[in-house]
């Protein structure tokens, strides 16, 4: 392997939006540094499984349906 161009690895403490935090290491900052998530697994919808509507008005996915809908589809 090449030598000098791999990142520095060091410790830094993160810290998650209801103020739990846990030791990583990371090549973000300084040794020591603090990040400060302001999505998290714990509230972000992707992760939590919250619901999710697709509101389509009239636009992409009506006009793909209007045009595609019976194809493949066999009553």
């Amino acid at each position: 392997m090449k030598a000098d161009i791999h990142p520095e690895y060091h410790l830094i403490k993160v810290v998650m939006t209801d103020g739990t935090n846990f030791m990583t290491r990371s090549t973000y900052g300084e040794a020591g540094a603090t990040l400060n998530l302001d999505i998290d697994p714990n509230t972000h919808p992707a992760w939590t499984g919250g619901a999710q509507q697709l509101m389509d008005r009239g636009g992409r996915l009506s006009r793909f349906t209007a045009r595609f809908g019976a194809i493949g589809v066999k009553k």
